[in-house]
């Protein structure tokens, strides 16, 4: 019988681990600075930004309203824990940290295959939580091939989903595809709701499914001071591959003749595509916001959340300018609820 977890022992778990992660200790900033040695994307900004963003979601108001809200959470009851196998991706620092704390806050073991670009963060935050409450040890199993799992939650291309909905069909799973976010802009912003678009459309280089990729504008929407607000991420251009990423993508739209907008580290192109390349942000434009609204709402199972200004009610994942890689607890990639999902397995 493994030892028995209430949910006040791991809120004040988790809450500790907050604490410790908003002071990192020595391991940790080597961590953070050496990271770009294994994945040349992990700079030590986008890191620590991601272990910051961690943090934050781990305070004590937060984690209540969580796990009330979202689930009852019973001290563990059968002889057996039921096992989740978690196929997690690396394209951004600690990206698959969410669906580890859902098993472990469910009371499940949680099976953890780790990507190939992420393999040091995630042990680390993990035996960080395990010193803090040793008993979620229990809960806690390294992989490199899944087996004797009840539920699966895996993270890929929609190349690699197909495989996993095949491989995965006989046990209750969460099958993560590609998705992308957006943007809504009415012409109307200042300065600075523009530049935190930016963070939006910079942080971790465009990488994440919660980065903006496309943008909608009015009609005739001069671009001009959109470029001067995020003019201050001009520093981005600096990282060889996002601008060796930037370099291939103008050098095509040159060649066959696109029409195309550029700053020097940004491209702009018009398209009706959700997904843009990286350094590259499609654009669409829209007569009004009521058409708007109703064409979103068709390929909202695309979007992972819709960055817009709070006066606009556009959809239940909209995000203020500046929020979109800072979601909480609450906010579930693909709007599947983790924790229903895992709270639901049958025994």
């Amino acid at each position: 019988m493994n030892t028995i977890l209430t949910s006040k022992n791991k809120i004040n778990a988790l809450v500790q681990l907050g604490l410790k992660l908003r002071n990192p200790d020595a391991e940790l900033t080597n961590l953070i600075d050496s990271a770009k040695h294994f994945n040349a994307w992990f700079t030590p900004e986008s890191t620590g930004k991601a272990i910051e963003s961690i943090a934050a979601m781990l305070n004590e108001k937060d984690l209540q309203k969580w796990l009330s809200d979202s689930i009852d959470i019973e001290p563990e009851k059968a002889n057996r824990i039921q096992s989740v196998g978690l196929v997690l991706a690396g394209n951004i620092p600690l990206v698959g940290f969410h669906d580890i704390l859902c098993v472990l806050a469910t009371g499940k073991k949680a099976l953890i295959k780790l990507s190939s670009q992420d393999q040091k963060l995630i042990p680390y935050i993990l035996n960080q939580l395990i010193s803090i409450e040793p008993a979620i040890a229990d809960q806690v199993e390294y992989i490199d091939r899944l087996k004797n799992f009840d539920a699966v939650i895996a993270t890929g291309s929609n190349n690699t989903a197909r495989y996993f909905e095949y491989y995965f069909k006989h046990v209750p799973h969460i099958i993560r595809k590609n998705r992308n976010s957006a943007a809504v802009i009415q012409g109307t912003e200042n300065a600075d709701q523009l530049a935190e678009l930016g963070n939006d459309i910079f942080d971790y280089f465009g990488l994440g499914c919660r980065n903006v990729s496309k943008l909608y504008v009015p009609k005739n929407y001069n671009f001009n001071y959109f470029f001067e607000s995020i003019e201050k991420f001009k520093g981005i251009a600096d990282h060889h591959k996002y601008i060796n990423n930037y370099d291939y993508n103008k050098s095509i739209y040159l060649v066959n003749q696109d029409k195309h907008l550029d700053n020097g580290f940004l491209l702009l192109k018009e398209d009706t595509r959700l997904a843009s390349p990286l350094a590259v942000l499609y654009y669409e434009e829209y007569d009004n916001l009521n058409d708007l609204k109703s064409n979103l709402n068709i390929i909202a199972g695309q979007i992972q959340c819709l960055v817009c200004s709070e006066n606009l009610d556009l959809g239940s994942n909209q995000v203020n300018f500046g929020q979109s890689q800072q979601p909480k607890l609450w906010d579930y990639a693909d709007s599947i609820n983790t924790l229903e999902f895992l709270k639901d397995l049958p025994n």
